[in-house]
């Protein structure tokens, strides 16, 4: 599945350059909304904010995520996508996440090519409309923590890894919802960001059948500080 060379084609990068694409790569160009579409228009009480699906350009991509600081008022140590809120210096959705990716884990914005955009998702608990921007780079700059009070750990999972139906489940919400997630062991993706995840693989034609009876409960470190989070 991820084992095609990469070729000697190229694709436009939108900050001027243009590097290899590897074949893995054109089923997820071609299902990409635009990229930069309009901001939603949101009500007084909610704001526009923007995440980060960061590839790595390698025959097995790899996926950026972080983990939430546990002392967070909404998503307390749970995993997600670089990104937050709309500044008013944030002309559109790409500079929204790029510029939160370098606050939170040091990631240069010069360093990645953004490619399109995921269909926009409200988020109730924190009154967010999140609209996923999806990016490639080469892997090779240095990201870690750098705004401790948001982010614990910088995690890279494969491609290969969130294909794999042995770490897939559905999460059991205790409210009665359910929706898709991963059990990596000593870490619980479910949420928002696994439902960015799980459009991701299907876009990108990387999706293998998994049991989607397999329930799970959610781990409670990864259910939130907050009861607006539970």
């Amino acid at each position: 599945m991820y084992g095609a060379a990469m070729t000697h084609t190229s694709f436009a990068n939108p900050r001027g350059a243009s590097q290899p694409q590897p074949t893995w790569l054109s089923p997820l160009l071609a299902r990409l909304d635009p990229l930069d579409q309009a901001w939603p228009e949101v009500a007084d009480d909610q704001r526009g904010s923007a995440v980060i699906a960061l590839l790595r350009l390698s025959e097995d991509p790899d996926l950026v995520l972080t983990l939430r600081s546990p002392d967070l008022e909404h998503h307390a140590g749970q995993i997600s996508l670089p990104g937050g809120g709309r500044e008013p210096s944030d002309a559109a959705p790409s500079d929204t996440a790029l510029r939160e990716a370098q606050e939170e884990i040091g990631l240069p914005p010069a360093s990645v090519t953004p490619l399109g955009q995921m269909r926009t998702h409200e988020i109730s608990v924190s009154q967010n409309w999140v609209i996923p921007v999806v990016g490639v780079w080469s892997g090779t700059e240095t990201v870690a923590p750098k705004d401790m009070e948001e982010v614990d750990s910088v995690l890279r999972w494969s491609i290969s890894q969130l294909a794999d139906p042995a770490h897939r489940v559905m999460a059991r919400h205790p409210r009665g919802g359910r929706g898709p997630a991963w059990d990596m062991g000593e870490l619980f993706l479910w949420g928002f960001t696994a439902w960015v995840v799980d459009s991701l693989l299907r876009l990108g034609g990387w999706e293998q059948p998994w049991d989607h009876t397999r329930m799970a409960e959610i781990p409670a470190r990864f259910m939130g500080k907050s009861p607006s989070d539970r």
